[in-house]
């Protein structure tokens, strides 16, 4: 196994010091190539923010993070391993999911609730890994959809502040209003990329 998952990391990572890259070696065999993730149902995990990586391992190694299998892979590896993990994939380059299809108007309804709900803390129209939230615009939509499906029913915690301004946002524009996002987020443009 070892073995196929080294042809998922680039010659660059591999010139890495090995016990920086040794601990993602797993990762790659779902996340893709240096994090960039080919599932729909996968995130991505290239460009992430070290200290959000960091929390959302410990998430899923605490339970506090609802999953079908991280858990079990979380509780597998010392805070030292995560850090190294967090430390290689927080300095790969995001790259969009490509082929997402996305409707104009949803998305630029999308926009309007991302601006108004998300923009505080998912800076620079949902790209930016900075505040330690997460890159939004160019994931898997069909990853989002399950995680803030997850977070809506209390099976995943989140930040008191994300919580409050989630659970507004659903009550006042519901289930279409999390469409109108995602479908703002699958449009995938980040640094002038639009697959």
């Amino acid at each position: 196994m070892l073995a196929t998952c080294t042809l998922g990391l680039s010659t660059m990572a591999l010139a890495e010091a090995p016990d920086a890259v040794l601990p993602a070696y797993v990762c790659v065999g779902c996340h893709g190539t240096n994090g960039n993730s080919n599932g729909p149902a996968i995130p991505t995990l290239a460009g992430a923010s070290r200290d959000y990586i960091i929390e959302v391992m410990e998430g899923f190694k605490s339970g506090e993070r609802v999953s079908t299998i991280m858990g079990r892979i979380a509780k597998g590896y010392s805070k030292e391993e995560i850090e190294r993990i967090a430390d290689f994939f927080s300095r790969q380059a995001f790259v969009p999911a490509r082929g997402q299809r996305s409707d104009p108007k949803l998305a630029g309804e999308g926009a309007r609730l991302h601006e108004q709900y998300c923009e505080k803390c998912h800076a620079k129209g949902g790209t930016s890994p900075e505040n330690d939230a997460g890159i939004l615009t160019g994931q898997w939509t069909p990853y989002l959809r399950y995680t803030l499906a997850d977070m809506l029913a209390d099976r995943s915690r989140m930040p008191k502040k994300m919580k409050k301004r989630l659970q507004k946002l659903h009550r006042k524009a519901g289930d279409a209003g999390i469409g109108q996002l995602l479908n703002y987020y699958a449009r995938g443009k980040l640094r002038g990329v639009d697959p």
